[in-house]
């Protein structure tokens, strides 16, 4: 799995794609995290790296997964949620994956629209543990 990233100054947009073992796209939607504030721990999308991922169940979130070692965080993870910026927010620091981006609330700010769905899908089709690219 891999996220190319755009970055804004409210919130960071990617386009997250499924490659097979032998390297074609079987699964490609949007992401959308909260701007890059240098790591700044709950206000700031993640350093660009690779990470492991597993599937967890989160008390929080439900059914998602959860990268390891990102350099100075702990608990990120990618699971549902619409808002990374404006009147409502749903991350403090997570990926939230979506079908594509729309201004669901009016607020002029693009979120992640169909991100139950999304993330159901992920969950079927990914692996227990695999890595994740995030790259500009």
């Amino acid at each position: 799995m891999q996220i190319n990233r755009i970055y804004n100054p409210k919130e960071t947009l990617g386009a997250l794609f499924v490659y097979d073992d032998a390297g074609n796209i079987i699964y490609e939607c949007v992401s959308l995290e909260l701007p890059w504030l240098k790591n700044t721990p709950q206000v700031s999308c993640i350093p660009e790296g690779v990470y492991p991922v597993t599937k967890i169940t989160s008390p929080i979130n439900g059914p998602c997964f959860l990268l390891a070692n990102v350099p100075g965080r702990a608990s990120i993870e990618m699971h549902i949620g619409n808002y990374a910026a404006g009147k409502r927010i749903d991350t403090k620091g997570c990926i939230l994956p979506g079908q594509n981006f729309q201004d669901l609330n009016g607020d002029g700010i693009l979120d992640v629209a169909e991100a139950t769905i999304t993330v159901q899908h992920l969950l079927s089709i990914m692996p227990d543990s695999f890595q994740l690219t995030i790259a500009s």
